[in-house]
């Protein structure tokens, strides 16, 4: 992928301090990386280095965040099988965003995020008939969360919509979309490493600091209990 060799030193320390920051972010809050982060790369390079800039500390950062959240057994035995719908929906939208590198990815991504902060304006917090088909409904936003992370690389909204859908504890929807995330992340890896969308000089580029522990998603649990909705921890990945 051309792009990453030509970057200049003063972009490369840009990216670079938007990485530390959004990890510090995520270690703040269990939650937040690639959402912060992508936008604010794309917008000085392009969608494809952006995602390869990202994918590897957001892995990393995911990682420590499921380490480090309360409730992890309990949402691996009760959601388990989102992670699945997730892989295949990331493994489709990986190949997606090889076989149409041209498509306005960015644009994709703005829409995402605008979609995500109206969520509660369009009375998506809260679905009666989500709570009584959890599970048709898990196998749905499951999907979708996985094909939104390797093309817009965020699933956020799609898996908030349904956590919150299902009425799922403010405490347990970090853990909860932390799996689902780094399946996904997991799962876009895997298809675009082999792809030849960046070679394993670039790849190794990427930093792959994990987030600062600065305060834990303890904070985040503690705001979301404030607020019934969840959305104290919705800044998310």
């Amino acid at each position: 992928m051309a792009g990453l060799e030509s970057l200049s030193p003063w972009l490369i320390a840009y990216v670079a301090l938007v990485i530390a920051v959004s990890g510090w972010i995520q270690g703040a809050l269990g939650l937040g990386f690639p959402m912060i982060a992508t936008p604010l790369i794309a917008a000085a390079t392009n969608m494809q280095v952006a995602v390869v800039m990202v994918l590897i500390p957001c892995i990393a950062t995911v990682i420590v965040s499921i380490l480090r959240s309360p409730g992890f057994a309990g949402i691996v035995q009760r959601f388990w099988w989102i992670s699945i719908v997730a892989l295949l929906g990331a493994a489709a939208g990986a190949k997606l965003f090889v076989l149409f590198p041209g498509f306005p990815y960015a644009l994709l991504l703005a829409g995402v995020i605008l979609f995500y902060l109206n969520l509660e304006r369009l009375g998506l917090s809260q679905w009666p008939l989500m709570r009584r088909n959890e599970k048709s409904f898990g196998l749905l936003f499951g999907f979708l969360g996985g094909l939104s992370e390797s093309t817009a690389n965020i699933a956020a909204p799609p898996l908030i919509i349904y956590y919150l859908g299902i009425g799922l504890q403010p405490l347990l929807l970090v853990p909860a979309m932390n799996i689902s995330f780094f399946v996904g992340k997991a799962t876009q890896f895997a298809t675009l490493a082999p792809s030849g969308i960046a070679t394993l000089e670039q790849w190794l580029l990427t930093p792959s600091w994990p987030p600062l522990p600065a305060g834990r998603a303890r904070r985040c649990a503690a705001a979301s209990t404030a607020r019934p909705t969840g959305s104290g921890c919705a800044a998310c990945c």
